[in-house]
């Protein structure tokens, strides 16, 4: 699903008109993007967590070189759902 088509969705489920959607969506994504370069992480029950983790510096190697370098350490955002989420994916039936 697209974010145009996530638009189309809500618009559909709420009635509410497209420009205030599309509003509330870019909204959104820009305060999980602001939060997450901050190292905050938001939390929305029973849908999971947006956050940032440390990846570890390591040892790379180019094989067709036969070289090695070092790959430094960076932050990169995760996501994490939440219970609920798994369990409703788990059980659903749509393939």
């Amino acid at each position: 699903m697209t974010k145009a088509e996530l638009i189309n969705e809500i618009i559909e489920d709420t009635g509410i008109d497209r420009t205030t959607v599309t509003a509330t969506i870019e909204s959104f994504m820009k305060q999980v993007k602001n939060a997450t370069i901050d190292g905050e992480t938001i939390f929305l029950r029973g849908f999971g967590s947006f956050g940032s983790k440390k990846r570890a510096a390591k040892l790379a190697r180019n094989i067709s070189a036969n070289t090695a370098l070092l790959v430094p350490a960076c932050k990169i955002p995760s996501f994490k759902p939440a219970k609920e989420f798994v369990t409703a994916v788990k059980e659903s039936t749509k393939e």
